[in-house]
């Protein structure tokens, strides 16, 4: 794409944004504040990161719809994002993508987690280099933050693999004793764990930044920007605690 042509294209997305956003505003004023806010992410994410906001915004708005489209990756957001005209989608944030807008709202650092007992169980942090030799239940290659664990960890010789598992059962998996899993620390997570898993904060690896992506923040209906400032608000506050 030339220069001429990414003009056009950016002039053209920001004259159908701006069309956009009028009939979102009159549907809004004509149905009083009703409406549906249409929200694509993936698997794990709602119960994680969505969850208090959710219950929050259906109170405060009981006549609007939240419907949500689950995908396997960013990537199949990204692209319900441009081929479904949803208006939100949670991803994590990566190289520009042409037609979507990415916000970053959160970093989410590295940890081992293990079942107490395990080696390194007893460490308050490790180093990447102290994971050489260890069989990890890994995640999915297809997956965004799978992929990037890989690039990050593509010196480091691993043993046979544990077992693929997304977030949720990657860590449950680890708490049973199967193999240690490397997972990001989401929000209201206790680093160090409790009960029998132990969560092991990891340096030197890169934080997994996630957030909104939409196509043009511009043209974003109002009740979408406040669903989207609400999850930001209550993902930042479950951080902090």
């Amino acid at each position: 794409m030339t220069l001429d042509d990414l003009k056009v294209f950016t002039g053209a997305r920001q004259g159908i944004g701006g069309i956009e956003l009028a009939l979102r505003r009159i549907t809004g004023l004509a149905q009083g504040e009703a409406g549906t806010v249409r929200i694509t992410t993936g698997a794990t994410t709602v119960r994680h990161f969505m969850s208090e906001a959710i219950v929050e915004f259906r109170f405060r708005h009981p006549r609007v719809s939240l419907e949500f489209l689950t995908a396997s990756s960013s990537g199949g957001c990204f692209t319900a994002l441009l081929e479904d005209h949803l208006d939100l989608a949670w991803v994590t944030i990566s190289d520009p993508v042409p037609g979507i807008e990415q916000r970053p709202v959160m970093d989410l650092p590295w940890v081992l987690a293990m079942r107490s007992g395990e080696a390194y169980s007893d460490r308050t942090w490790i180093e990447v280099p102290e994971l050489s030799g260890l069989r990890l239940i890994r995640l999915p290659e297809g997956s965004s933050s799978g992929g990037r664990l890989d690039t990050a960890l593509g010196e480091v010789s691993l043993a046979a693999n544990a077992g693929i598992a997304d977030w949720d059962t990657a860590l449950l998996l680890a708490e049973l004793g199967v193999g240690h899993a490397i997972v990001p620390a989401l929000p209201g997570w206790r680093l160090l764990g409790d009960g029998n898993v132990r969560l092991v904060p990891i340096r030197g690896l890169p934080p997994l930044t996630v957030g909104w992506a939409v196509r043009s923040w511009d043209a974003l209906s109002p009740l979408s920007r406040t669903f989207a400032e609400a999850v930001s608000r209550n993902c930042r506050l479950r951080a902090a605690v």
